[in-house]
């Protein structure tokens, strides 16, 4: 079994890049994931854009902290089951799921979960409880889980990793829009990397214009971001999973210009 996870996506950039890549490559996979957070101009998703990246073959689309930036979105995310929030949000009055478990080409079911961590982030509901029980449920179902970890602290992410290792196929971090490179497979089968990376424009500050941004760290006034152009990359893995064991075989990391994915 062969599962595609691309980053963050950010912008309209950052999707046509990732349009450009699925078309060429999607019948490799047999299952896709991608962090759709940011594609709506950097930050949050609308329900167009959410189907839209569904119409180009995106399974399940993660999230994080910039899920609630467009209201809009709340009412779809109570009706779909593609597009995922944060698990470990309050139950209560919170729009959508943290969760899903839908089937691939082949027919196998797979589960995904969307998590967000809590060191320098809001101080929502633990990440490691909350997962615990979540990947528990799943696998009264299914053996095959993926966990994108929404998180700013590698720590963070690495204790994730050996908190769920052999009880989830893989676990990727996100948010931080820098692919890392300890791309292995813990010693009990799950797969891990820190970060999936991004995907968007490498001309800016994690996908946004330089001069939108570097105005913050020099004088820390607001300011208003905008969506970096030009110099585009698709970061993400490619995961093997074992479809008797459930157990992951291969990580690899993807990086991607857009050059070298016409040459593809």
């Amino acid at each position: 079994m062969k599962i595609l996870v691309v980053g963050d996506v950010v912008g309209r950039p950052g999707r046509d890049t990732l349009k450009f890549f699925l078309d060429k490559n999607k019948t490799k996979y047999d299952f896709i994931i991608v962090n759709g957070e940011n594609s709506a101009a950097g930050f949050g998703l609308t329900s167009k854009i959410a189907d839209e990246l569904q119409s180009w073959g995106c399974d399940v689309i993660t999230s994080g902290n910039h899920i609630w930036d467009k209201k809009e979105l709340y009412e779809y995310l109570d009706k779909s089951d593609r597009v995922l929030r944060p698990a470990n949000y309050p139950d209560e009055n919170t729009p959508g799921k943290g969760y899903t478990i839908l089937k691939d080409k082949k027919g196998n079911k797979i589960g995904v979960i969307s998590i967000q961590g809590r060191v320098f982030m809001m101080p929502i509901d633990c990440p490691f409880k909350k997962v615990k029980e979540i990947v528990e449920e799943i696998r009264k179902e299914t053996k095959f889980i993926i966990v994108d970890f929404h998180a700013e602290a590698t720590s963070e992410k690495i204790a994730m990793g050996w908190h769920l290792d052999g009880l989830v196929s893989a676990i990727y971090g996100t948010h931080t829009h820098i692919q890392t490179a300890d791309n292995r497979i813990l010693p009990e089968g799950t797969g891990y990397i820190t970060d999936v990376g991004m995907t968007g424009s490498e001309n800016g500050v994690i996908g946004m214009k330089v001069e939108s941004v570097l105005p913050k760290f020099l004088n820390s006034l607001p300011q208003r971001f905008e969506v970096a152009e030009g110099s585009e990359r698709l970061c993400g893995i490619e995961i093997e999973l074992d479809e008797e064991t459930g157990e992951c075989t291969s990580i690899e990391r993807i990086s991607r210009t857009v050059t070298q994915i016409e040459y593809m």
